[in-house]
């Protein structure tokens, strides 16, 4: 039995410009023990699913199911299995953070396991403000017990939404560090992310989301070979040729451009020096995900088969 199952799920929404769809007959499913990757820009549809699956959202159509538990039929069953960090930052400033995961422990009916609180206060390096204020922690603290509050009542699936959004480095260290921990121990775990190198480094497997469609799924490394191509990232100040600046992405002085094979990077080169362009910092690599991802987002892509499920 999968972990979660997405069937045909659809959402609109009806207002004075017409009817606006969220997401459109989006299916697939996640394995059990699968560290799964949900891509797409903003206004994707990515929020939309997950508060479906969490049961804040009714899907106008479709189906989803949580170890076997439907989302609308068997609200408490599927709720159980699942544990969700959002985005944003919410808490209740009366309490402490000891207090604060007790009370989220007595919403599943736990009582009695402060062993496993402090395991998590320790994990997420915060044992030193167990009795601390929630209002008296930083942001980056406050999003530390967000994920101890998802985690306290120890569910089979954990669904983390943009996680490390606004985070320091420490924090986004010791988060996967522990993740990673329950995923090898066979926790299901579904990550939604804008930063790209975090999902190609975690996820096993990756779904792409474009208005409301589901425009790819597959196999992290499946998604990085079937678009295999040499990149060029070197640094300039000058202007780039038309016909370099039609093949790169150019952030600030950093120029990434896409080349099929060795001739087509002498011929890039070519036209940098005859164009009189002074090129620093030369590397020559491979594409990543980010590549990838705007490749998807920028192409026309058929919608995936209705029937996709995990990779073999």
């Amino acid at each position: 039995m999968p972990a979660v199952v997405f069937h045909n799920v659809s959402k609109t929404y009806t207002g004075a410009r017409g009817v606006f769809h969220a997401l459109d007959g989006v299916s697939f499913q996640i394995d059990r023990g699968e560290f799964f990757g949900l891509l797409g820009p903003n206004g994707a549809g990515k929020t939309t699913l997950i508060s479906i699956l969490a049961g804040l959202a009714r899907a106008s159509g479709g189906s989803v199911t949580v170890m076997g538990h439907d989302v609308v039929d068997d609200y408490a069953a599927a709720r159980q299995a699942l544990g969700v960090v959002p985005q944003e930052l919410v808490f209740d400033p009366f309490f402490s953070v000891r207090e604060t995961l007790r009370i989220q422990s007595g919403y599943f009916g736990i009582r009695h396991n402060d062993a496993w609180i402090d395991e998590l206060l320790a994990a997420l390096g915060l044992s030193d403000k167990a009795n601390a204020n929630m209002r008296q922690l930083s942001g980056g603290m406050k999003r530390r017990v967000l994920v101890a509050q998802a985690l306290v009542h120890r569910p089979p699936v954990i669904v983390l939404d943009e996680p490390t959004a606004g985070v320091d480095v420490e924090l986004r260290q010791t988060l996967w560090q522990f993740i990673s921990r329950l995923n090898r121990d066979g926790h299901t775990v579904l990550l939604t992310t804008h930063y790209l190198e975090e999902a190609e480094a975690l996820c096993g497997r990756i779904g792409m989301l474009k208005q409301g469609r589901l425009v790819a799924l597959d196999r992290t490394s499946a998604l990085l070979a079937g678009r295999a191509s040499t990149m060029l990232r070197f640094k300039t100040d000058a202007a780039l040729p038309p016909e370099v600046a039609a093949l790169a992405r150019v952030t600030g002085r950093i120029v990434q451009a896409k080349a099929r094979d060795a001739a087509e990077v002498e011929t890039l080169l070519a036209r940098l020096r005859a164009q009189g362009v002074k090129v620093e910092d030369l590397e020559i690599g491979r594409v990543d995900l980010e590549d990838v991802f705007l490749e998807i987002m920028q192409g026309v892509e058929a919608p995936v088969a209705a029937t996709a499920g995990s990779a073999a």
